[in-house]
């Protein structure tokens, strides 16, 4: 150890000067995990740890952040973040690369007994801060979703485009997993992942799981995704779309006989597709409309909403390909012909919308009114939906929409995730 470092206990406060005035200090791994260890035996349902200069390490448990008494860390400084920082980024030149350049860096983390992490390090007012996303130990099934048969149906397309969409926190990862794991269970193919980083991990079950994690395996998704048509893949998971070069290759990939599963940061299926065409040139639309009418199979969008009596529901929006759907983005959405429309009417097909799922949710007293109408996509026509229950009018505004990085607050509400991420 240099004159100019000390190693820390959870007994033992932290203060070694060095010679410039500033800190620096070691913690080994043993220490971090002791740490871990005791944030997660705060509950079982702790989804995310969070370390802050100042506070004491917290949990975000049933909702809400509680802090997690641990000596010597009732207040921590900014050397003992960096300290927790440096250790995970230990061998990750490329992590420690991005987070100097552009301030935050997205890993993932093992702890050996305690499980996986997905890590998020930042910078803010001068100093580090972490967040820890706890990843389960098995990727979830079906039977803890409780997903929509036309989700389920996913593991036996052939080929295709399959976006599953919805803001920060709202399940996706988690219902790509699920999808994943049944094609795994039920089908003897090549899969191929490449993900920001790698979350749930895959065995080998009947079918071969090959999954590859940014930077440790390759530099971006659009080469990964290039190099994975090469590699003879029946389904190809994308963990996030990000840019033109990338949805570009994934279609390219859907429509040379891939199954082909990504995400996409959008809040329903309509803006979803104004996404992907809007990344492109003006004069390429009409040629991409076409070429995604062709080939997507399913968008599936996802809001994650406070239950009554504790927990979190999901409603989920699903468009599926049809004639009408291709059509409709292919020539555009216009008075009368929305996608809206298309999927109210396309039960027979698996297709459903936020604000009809809502309704049903209002109606068998899952999910309080209130909340219901400051998740739905157009508040006023789903309280003129529901009007028949007590006789309340409709609110006032002619519409509200759902905003990704808008979440309602209901007061009391020990919320917790059941089954599905934050």
């Amino acid at each position: 150890m240099s004159p100019t470092s000390v190693n820390v206990s959870v007994e033992t406060p932290i203060s070694a000067p060095s010679t410039n005035g500033s800190q620096i200090i070691q913690m080994d791994s043993a220490l971090f995990h002791d740490i871990l260890g005791r944030m997660l035996a705060a509950g079982d349902k702790v989804s995310d740890l969070i370390f802050s200069p100042g506070r004491p390490p917290q949990v975000e448990l049933t909702g809400d952040l509680q802090g997690v008494p641990i000596p010597g860390f009732e207040a921590l400084k900014p050397v003992q973040i960096k300290a927790m920082s440096d250790l995970m980024l230990t061998n990750n030149a490329q992590g420690n690369e991005t987070l100097d350049k552009k301030g935050s860096t997205d890993i993932s983390y093992s702890a050996p007994g305690l499980g996986r992490f997905r890590v998020n390090i930042f910078r803010q007012r001068g100093t580090h801060a972490i967040v820890m996303r706890v990843i389960p130990t098995r990727p979830p099934n079906w039977q803890e979703l409780d997903l929509p048969l036309a989700v389920r149906n996913v593991a036996e397309l052939k080929n295709g485009l399959v976006l599953v969409t919805g803001p920060t926190g709202s399940g996706k990862s988690t219902t790509l997993a699920a999808v994943i794991d049944l094609i795994n269970s039920t089908k003897r193919y090549h899969i191929v992942t490449i993900e920001d980083p790698i979350e749930f991990m895959h065995e080998h079950k009947l079918s071969t799981v090959h999954q590859r994690e940014l930077h440790s395996d390759t530099p971006d998704f659009a080469l990964a995704l290039r190099a994975a048509l090469r590699q003879a893949p029946k389904v190809i998971l994308v963990g996030e779309m990000r840019d033109r070069e990338t949805i570009e290759v994934a279609l390219e990939a859907a429509e040379t006989g891939h199954l082909v599963l990504s995400t996409l940061h959008t809040i329903d299926a309509a803006k979803t597709i104004d996404r992907i065409i809007g990344v492109f040139p003006k004069n390429e639309e009409a040629a991409i409309r076409t070429r995604l009418a062709q080939s997507f199979r399913r968008i599936i969008s996802q809001r994650l909403m406070p239950k009554v009596g504790g927990g979190r529901k999901a409603a989920i929006e699903i468009l599926v390909a049809n004639s009408r759907t291709k059509e409709y983005i292919e020539k555009g959405e216009r008075e009368g012909r929305s996608m809206i429309d298309a999927m109210r009417d396309g039960a027979i097909d698996g297709m459903q919308t936020f604000d009809g799922e809502l309704e049903k949710f209002i109606r068998d007293g899952s999910v309080a009114r209130e909340t219901a109408l400051a998740y739905s996509t157009n508040a006023n026509n789903l309280a003129l939906s529901i009007s028949d229950l007590d006789g309340t009018a409709p609110p006032k505004n002619d519409e509200i929409l759902f905003e990704v990085d808008a979440e309602p607050v209901v007061a009391n509400d020990p919320s917790q995730i059941e089954g599905f991420e934050r």
